[in-house]
């Protein structure tokens, strides 16, 4: 390799005199190595103060560089990062808001616009994005999360090749490869050099087999967090050290767990079963004398059960930091090229990770929670001639920020819906923050009812401060970090923080509105609810069959099922009709249900929409944002049905009088929700007086509880509805 390095140097050198003016423009664009990995964890780097384990070559960019302390990523989780990164957007609105999602490469990136500003593009390593990456001239992936051992890669042919090795090698030579023999050297480049590593399930090289053996990794002061004092869906939580580590995968075990009430057993290595045979019998050399002796310690009853998750916790972090070193050792080598090319002081380096991770903290490991181990991502710069060497901040930057920060430095356009800021502006003052920079981050996450139980959540982060809310127990939770930096109290409900709550709520609907974030429109699954989860479940599978008639909603459609039983049977049982409806549904879980197998097969005659009164009742959602959630599941219904005749009902009535402030909300929809009806195929009908007397109260005998229908109360819907649906031929 030193011989191809030479060679590049002496290339580049008899060349200098002879650059064409293009060149000579490009020039003043620096290159761009982003070195980034996956789900490491400040507390595991040096720089930043890292009690477990050294990274001399991360530090390295620190030195000559700048460490910046609060530094955030958007959504704690793979996927979601990345796509936050390629585009300056936040999930909601570049519409990759979970694992599992595909990202739409049409829209505008980071690396098109690159392209456009004459730089040459590249991209080595984990993508984990759906689709095929643009905007790139050079791209290979690993498929999904990919491998350690022995991984396949996806060429841009679409191709898939095996390399034998450990994946972090084999990254960052391929990154080497590109830069010393692939790209042209006429142009200013961004490589784009992506780790699996650290990612679970933490496989280590063998020349790192053997590291921390002879040491104890301290543990956190919060690694037996009993999470009181805080929401009560931090118990429900299927990420901890104590329950959720797999006996073969992640404790690296072969076999099936002798001790189940300690291990889960459905998943063995992966990684093992990719090995060779050589590779096979350095792995067991350097685990099974240790797994056998912890064995034979279980079964002669020596360990108690704050011991056993103590040995999890040994295992878990020596084989993390051990592939942490392997992504340090990779570092430095593209450190020394860029020395011994010649190319260091004209390119940028920037290390970063996907997110944070916990190492034991609240018990945990993995991310998604908006606490702090998660919540912050690494960020290390090194800009030769304009940041100075060992520079610290403490502005608050998010991954957002990248594509601008990026575009600035190509001299290209920053579009207007970008929502990150660039952060030359701040590198160039050091990292110190202007009264123009940020003084709050917002940050999403959205994979509700998924691996690891974590619920949807979001929220505020200031220099002191954090605020929580949870839609599902409609719950805020509070953080003074200054006072409790291990967020284990929430002091939302203390008396002494009310006025600092109220304007950090405040500051929490400025940022919805700053980055457009609307609940309504926003698809949410309730699937973390066992009744809402059984429920979805059988009206996706009755989609399966036939339907003229669907009934789209919330617990008032629900209820035809109920106290409108003996009324559905009356009216439509004759007309193939479908019940859509699940209680406790707002307009966001209704589009989610519709995009997630609630339409299945069927082509209904007519569809009636009944939705929006739970976003006020939970909420008070502001009328705007609730109608513009409906129109979404228009959208979603004129796209899937497009011969669908749909009757968009104005939400019923609710409380005691006409003067109540949610049927107020709700009167506010209806004025808004009733302009679709110039939508084709929609027709809008507001059966509101129906359910009322003439003074505008409501009977209980219509409505028991001044929302949900009696038998009387289905009975006066389906009649008032009746003439629309004959108008409609059914």
């Amino acid at each position: 390799m030193h011989s191809r390095r030479n060679f590049v140097v002496l290339f580049a050198l008899l060349l200098g005199s002879a650059f064409s003016s293009t060149t000579a423009v490009t020039a003043k664009q620096p290159n761009i190595l982003f070195i980034f990995s996956d789900d490491h964890a400040l507390q595991a780097i040096g720089a930043y103060g890292s009690k477990v384990n050294q990274t001399p070559n991360l530090d390295r960019i620190a030195k000559e560089g700048a460490v910046f302390h609060n530094s955030f990523c958007a959504n704690s989780i793979c996927g979601p990062s990345r796509a936050c990164i390629l585009t300056g957007k936040h999930s909601h609105i570049n519409g990759f808001r979970r694992n599992g999602n595909r990202f739409d490469g049409d829209q505008p990136t980071f690396p098109k616009q690159l392209q456009q500003a004459g730089y040459e593009t590249a991209l080595i390593g984990k993508w984990h994005l759906g689709t095929n990456p643009t905007g790139f001239d050079h791209w290979e992936i690993l498929p999904g999360q990919g491998s350690y051992y022995n991984p396949h890669f996806i060429q841009m042919d679409g191709t898939r090749v095996q390399r034998p090795g450990y994946c972090t090698d084999i990254i960052t030579e391929n990154s080497l490869k590109w830069l010393e023999e692939d790209r042209d050297p006429d142009k200013p480049f961004i490589l784009m050099c992506q780790h699996k590593a650290p990612h679970r399930n933490w496989s280590p090289p063998p020349r790192h087999y053997s590291l921390f053996n002879d040491q104890v990794i301290p543990e956190p002061d919060t690694l037996f967090d009993d999470y009181a004092g805080r929401s009560a869906l931090l118990k429900e939580n299927e990420m901890s050290i104590a329950n959720h580590f797999h006996w073969g995968h992640d404790m690296k075990f072969h076999g099936d767990t002798p001790f189940p009430e300690h291990f889960a057993s459905a998943h063995r290595n992966g990684e093992y079963a990719r090995m060779t045979a050589e590779q096979k019998k350095a792995w067991d050399a350097a685990y099974e004398p240790q797994n056998q002796d912890f064995i034979r310690r279980m079964k002669a009853g020596e360990l108690t059960d704050k011991q056993v998750t103590q040995w999890k916790y040994q295992r878990y972090m020596k084989d993390y930091l051990r592939c942490i070193q392997a992504v340090d050792d990779g570092v430095g080598k593209m450190l020394d090229y860029l020395d011994e090319s010649g190319l260091a002081k004209d390119t940028i380096v920037i290390y970063s990770s996907d997110q944070g991770f916990y190492l034991g903290e609240h018990g945990w490991y993995d991310k998604r929670w908006m606490f702090e181990e998660s919540l912050r991502m690494p960020f290390l710069i090194r800009w030769p001639g304009v940041i100075q060497p060992g520079t610290e901040s403490k502005a608050l930057i998010q991954n957002i920020d990248y594509a601008p920060t990026f575009l600035e430095w190509a001299g290209a356009e920053i579009a207007d819906d970008i929502q990150g800021q660039s952060m030359v502006p701040l590198l160039k003052k050091q990292g110190v923050a202007d009264d123009e920079w940020r003084d709050a981050i917002y940050y999403a996450y959205y994979e509700n009812a998924a691996v690891h139980n974590v619920p949807r959540h979001d929220g505020v982060r200031t220099d002191r401060y954090k605020l929580m809310f949870f839609p599902r127990t409609r719950e805020w939770n509070l953080f003074d970090l200054e006072k409790d930096p291990q967020e284990m109290t929430s002091v939302h409900a203390d008396p002494a923080y009310a006025e600092i709550l109220a304007n950090l709520q405040q500051r929490y609907r400025d940022l919805h509105e700053q980055y457009d974030v609307n609940p309504a429109t926003i698809p949410a699954t309730r699937g973390d609810e066992p009744n809402w989860r059984k429920r979805d479940a059988a009206i996706t599978k009755r989609a399966k069959g036939t339907a003229k008639l669907a009934f789209i909603g919330d617990s008032i459609t629900q209820g035809w099922e109920g106290s409108g039983k003996s009324v559905w049977k009356e009216f439509y049982s004759d007309r193939d009709p479908i019940n859509i409806g699940i209680g406790g549904d707002r307009t966001e879980n209704v589009i989610w249900r519709l995009t997630h197998g609630n339409r299945g097969n069927i082509k209904p005659e007519v569809a009636v929409v009944l939705i929006g009164t739970n976003n006020t009742g939970h909420f008070m959602q502001d009328p705007d944002q609730v109608a513009e959630g409906v129109e979404a599941i228009l959208d979603i219904m004129a796209k899937q049905w497009p011969k669908t005749k749909v009757v968009l009902h104005g939400i019923f009535p609710r409380g005691a009088s006409a003067e109540d402030p949610k049927r107020l909300n709700n009167d506010a929809i209806n004025q808004r929700i009733r302009k679709f009806a110039d939508r084709d195929n929609v027709q809008y009908l507001d059966i509101s007086d129906q359910f009322m007397e003439s003074d505008g109260t409501i009977d209980k005998k219509i409505m028991p509880d001044q929302l949900h229908l009696s038998t009387e109360g289905y009975r006066r819907w389906a009649t008032a509805l009746e003439p629309t649906l004959k108008e409609l031929g059914l």
